[in-house]
C-alpha cells in the first residue's frame, strides 16, 4: 500500500510537471496582441488610403508590412455601439449599452454600461492566461461597476467619456476625466502623447505571460486641438472650432504615437511575436476625408461605417491588399482564436475568426453584415456579398457596392427580387436583437 502511494505521488508529480510544461509552452507559442483603434477616422484619412493634404508615413508603413483591408466595416457609425461590438464580439444591439447611440451624460444613460452579464473579450482572454490592459478611451459606462477593471482589464489608463479636452483633460463627464484604474490622475500634456507614453511604459515592463493591449486613441475625435494648443474655455462646446490645419496636426500626433509604439516593440525584441491590428471605431467626422464614399459619422451610408484596417504579424501574415469584407466583430473572434480562447456558449460570436484567412488557409468569401440606428437617425442596413440594402429617413435603396462604392446608383427598381430578399433577411435578423429605445429612454 505504501509502495502504491509512493508510485501514485510520483505519477501525480509527473503529471503536474507535464501540465506546467505544457502551459508554459502554450504561453510561449501564443503571440502578444495590440489592437489600436483610432476614433472617428475617415476611410481616406490615412495617406495610404488616399489623403492628399498631409501624410501618415508610419501608419502607411505598418499597412504595407501586413495585410491591408479595403472593405473593412465598423459595427456601428457611432462610438458606444461600435465599442460594445468589439468588447463582446456580438452585434451592439444585443447589449443594453449598445442601444445608446452614443452613451451621453444624462440621468438614464449614466446608469447604463458594459456589464459582466455578457463576458467581454478581456475577460475571456484573461481566462486563457493573457495579461490585459486598456489605454485610451472607454465610453462604455460611467459608474465604477462598469469600469474597464470590472470588465476584465487588469490595467486601465484613459478617459471614461466620449471625448475629453486634449489639453485640460476635462470631459463630457463633468469635471476632470483622466484615470489610472479607478483613480483620477492629473498628468500634464497633450492627451495623444500621454496615451503613447503609457503604452510605452506598459510595453517596457517585464511580462511573464502574453499580453493583450487594447490601445484606444481618442484622436482624431473632437475637440479639435493639436499639440501646443490651448484648452477649450469651460463655456465652449467641445464640438466647436477646428480646421483642416488643426486636424492634420492631430493626425501627425497619432501617426507619431504609433511609430513610437512600434519602435518600442523593436527595442524590446517583441516585434516578431506581436500581432498589431489597426482600425477605427467608425467613419469620419467634420474634417475627415471619406474618399469616394457617401456620408460619414453617424450614418449607415458607406462613409459612416467603412474604415481603414490592417494587421501585421511577422512570419505569419503575408503583406498585401485584400478586398475580403470584414467587420469589427471579426477582430474580436480573431483575437480570441489567436489566444486559444472560446466564446461562452450562452453568448456565441456574431463575427468570424479571420485567422485561417490571414494565414492563407482559407480563400476570401462573401459575408453578411447588419446595422441599425434608431435614437438620432432612423436607419437600417445590411450587406450580403456585393449587395447592400439601406433604409434611411428619405427612402430605401439597393446598391451593388463592388461596382458602386459611392452608392450613387439605386437598383431597387431594377433588382426587385434581390431587394425583397435582403429586406426579409434583415427583418429576421432584427428579431434576434434587443428592441431599440427612444433617445433619453
Amino acid at each position: 500500500m505504501k509502495s502504491f502511494h509512493r508510485k501514485g505521488s510520483y505519477y501525480i508529480l509527473i503529471l503536474l510537471a507535464f501540465n506546467i510544461f505544457q502551459s508554459a509552452s502554450s504561453q510561449k507559442d501564443r503571440p502578444n496582441i495590440i489592437y489600436i483603434m483610432a476614433d472617428d477616422l475617415g476611410y481616406s484619412d490615412l495617406s495610404g488610403y488616399g489623403r492628399k493634404d498631409y501624410s501618415t508615413p508610419n501608419l502607411d508603413k505598418l499597412a504595407t508590412q501586413g495585410l491591408k483591408f479595403v472593405n473593412a466595416y465598423s459595427a456601428s457609425p457611432l462610438c458606444t455601439p461600435s465599442r460594445t461590438g468589439f468588447m463582446t464580439g456580438r452585434y451592439p444591439a444585443k447589449h443594453a449599452v449598445g442601444l445608446r447611440e452614443p452613451l451621453v451624460m444624462n440621468k438614464k444613460d449614466s446608469l447604463v454600461g458594459l456589464s459582466p452579464d455578457q463576458p467581454t473579450l478581456a475577460m475571456l482572454l484573461k481566462n486563457t492566461g493573457y495579461e490585459t490592459a486598456l489605454i485610451g478611451k472607454w465610453h462604455l459606462g460611467f459608474l465604477p461597476k462598469y469600469n474597464p477593471n470590472n470588465n476584465g482589464f487588469e490595467y486601465f489608463y484613459g478617459i471614461h467619456s466620449g471625448a475629453a479636452d486634449y489639453i485640460s483633460h476635462g470631459g463630457e463627464k463633468p469635471g476632470h476625466d483622466l484615470y489610472e484604474n479607478d483613480q483620477p490622475v492629473y498628468t500634464k500634456g497633450y492627451l495623444t502623447e500621454i496615451l503613447r507614453d503609457k503604452a510605452v511604459e506598459f510595453l517596457e515592463k517585464k511580462h511573464d505571460k502574453p499580453f493583450f493591449l487594447s490601445m484606444q486613441f481618442n484622436a482624431p475625435h473632437w475637440p479639435w486641438q493639436g499639440p501646443g494648443d490651448k484648452p477649450y474655455p469651460d463655456t465652449m462646446n467641445l464640438r466647436a472650432g477646428g480646421s483642416q490645419e488643426i486636424y492634420s496636426r492631430m493626425m501627425k500626433s497619432l501617426d507619431d504615437a504609433v511609430k513610437t509604439i512600434l519602435e518600442t516593440l523593436d527595442k524590446k525584441n517583441l516585434t516578431g511575436n506581436t500581432i498589431v491590428i489597426f482600425t477605427s471605431d467608425n467613419g469620419g467626422d467634420k474634417f475627415s476625408d471619406m474618399g469616394p464614399l457617401t456620408g460619414g459619422k453617424p450614418l449607415l451610408w458607406e462613409g459612416g461605417i467603412k474604415v481603414p484596417a490592417f494587421v501585421r504579424w511577422p512570419g505569419k501574415i503575408k503583406a498585401g491588399i485584400t478586398e475580403q469584407p470584414i467587420i469589427t466583430l471579426d477582430w474580436t473572434a480573431t483575437i480570441l482564436d489567436i489566444a486559444h480562447g472560446k466564446f461562452s456558449p450562452q453568448f456565441p460570436a456574431d463575427g468570424m475568426s479571420l485567422l485561417p484567412f490571414l494565414t492563407g488557409e482559407r480563400n476570401p468569401m462573401p459575408r453578411t453584415f447588419y446595422w441599425r440606428l434608431f435614437q438620432r437617425n432612423q436607419q437600417k442596413a445590411m450587406r450580403e456579398g456585393d449587395w447592400k440594402w439601406l433604409q434611411d429617413e428619405k427612402g430605401e435603396y439597393l446598391f451593388n457596392i463592388a461596382k458602386d462604392p459611392g452608392e450613387k446608383n439605386n437598383l431597387k427598381e431594377k433588382e426587385p427580387s434581390v431587394f425583397d430578399g435582403l429586406k426579409k433577411k434583415y427583418e429576421q435578423w432584427e428579431t434576434t436583437v434587443l428592441k431599440p429605445i427612444p433617445l433619453g429612454g
